[in-house]
């Protein structure tokens, strides 16, 4: 009988099972939070029940002491929940992965070690084009919290900074209300016999809508401008009440803002926040009305308004008291941490589970849209164009 020339057996040329890929958990990350340095900075990535839920896993978090000082959290608190606590910045920093608020300065980037995974915020607006090639020269992986997608497709830690600055800006105008030296002294609250407060809203995005909510709350009259009907008509759906609503005609803002009391910015723009209300309009305003512009982060849509920080928060023009603070949830540290801390928990126990980044990457579109560097790879279309480098994308290096 002639020898078969098949390099295969019988058996081995039969149809086989097919044999789906199988990835193995790769154990425990180990996250480094370092202590916010950045001015006014206050917040802190992860609370220490998030630490418990991650040590429990099998997962070490390194700590720098005094990380969660400023949002009233020990390292006591921190030991307690299984973190390790150390002195020594440059070890944390060491970490295979880091985990910021703010985007590291360039020095804390020479700490970080080549290969390195960093989840931070980016804030597009505030960088150099240094900051990414000293990125791309450590093939660091970094991921920002505002480009990160959940499944709904929303920006979940944009959106819950803005619930947070949009109930703040309330709040923040009451203050300034009852202030004794530049206060009218007026207050919120539906008072028998006593005109409510009225408060002017522009912009009916997530900010809006909860200044919208907080202001109906303390019984002030509401009234919203935007431009698109469509995010008027979602407002007052989710508000569950009919109020007053209007596309931003000059007429009718005019007529609003000289009545008002307060008047709130909440408008966005592409690269800068376009300017709704002009100076001569402001002049027009009552005399201590109060302005917080929520949009200055983008340039601010009051024409008079100007950038101030936590520490010296206002300043009056033409009788008007302005507050520009940029990063208003940073004056509410702690319940900013924990909402940062409830976004961020799941998907750090998701990386872990999938065994670790590349795995969750591969599978999770949203969590994939917040890249922008990848190994040292530049992976983000928008970034690429503001600084006019050479960008991948990232569906050719992730398969």
């Amino acid at each position: 009988m002639a020898k078969s020339l098949s390099p295969f057996t019988k058996q081995q040329l039969l149809p086989q099972e097919e044999t789906l890929e199988i990835f193995k958990k790769k154990g425990e990350l180990f996250i480094g939070i370092p202590k916010e340095t950045a001015f006014q900075e206050k917040r802190v990535c992860l609370t220490p029940d998030a630490v418990y839920a991650l040590t429990s896993n099998g997962h070490r978090v390194l700590m720098e002491s005094g990380a969660g000082e400023g949002a009233s959290f020990t390292d006591k608190d921190y030991s307690e929940a299984g973190a390790e606590i150390t002195k020594d910045t440059a070890k944390v920093f060491s970490c295979p992965m880091i985990l910021k608020v703010e985007p590291p300065t360039l020095d804390q980037i020479k700490l970080i070690n080549p290969q390195t995974i960093l989840i931070s915020a980016l804030q597009l607006k505030t960088q150099s084009k240094k900051y990414f090639e000293t990125l791309a020269t450590k093939r660091i992986t970094a991921l920002a919290f505002e480009f990160i997608r959940d499944s709904d497709g929303n920006y979940p830690a944009v959106k819950s900074l803005s619930e947070i600055a949009g109930t703040a800006s309330i709040l923040i105008a009451s203050e300034l209300m009852s202030n004794p030296i530049s206060g009218n002294g007026l207050m919120f609250g539906n008072i028998s016999g006593v005109p409510p407060v009225e408060v002017v809203i522009l912009g009916a995005g997530t900010v809006g809508e909860f200044a919208a909510r907080g202001a109906i709350g303390l019984g002030a009259g509401v009234k919203v401008f935007d431009n698109s009907i469509t995010k008027l008509r979602k407002l007052q759906s989710h508000l569950g009440r009919p109020i007053f609503t209007s596309t931003i005609q000059p007429k009718n803002l005019k007529k609003a803002l000289r009545r008002c009391d307060v008047a709130i910015g909440a408008v966005r723009g592409i690269n800068r926040a376009p300017i709704v209300v002009t100076e001569e309009l402001v002049q027009s305003m009552k005399k201590g009305a109060i302005i917080i512009d929520v949009s200055i982060d983008m340039g601010g849509c009051f024409e008079s308004s100007e950038v101030t920080n936590h520490r010296q928060p206002t300043f009056v023009k033409h009788d008007v008291v302005h507050y520009c603070v940029p990063n208003i949830p940073a004056k509410y540290p702690k319940t900013s941490s924990v909402s940062i801390s409830n976004i961020f928990t799941p998907y750090l126990l998701k990386i872990g589970e999938d065994g670790g980044i590349e795995n969750s990457l591969r599978f999770d579109k949203g969590l994939k849209n917040g890249l922008y560097f990848y190994h040292g790879i530049l992976t983000n279309r928008s970034v690429a164009e503001w600084f006019n480098l050479d960008y991948n994308d990232i569906n050719l290096l992730i398969f």
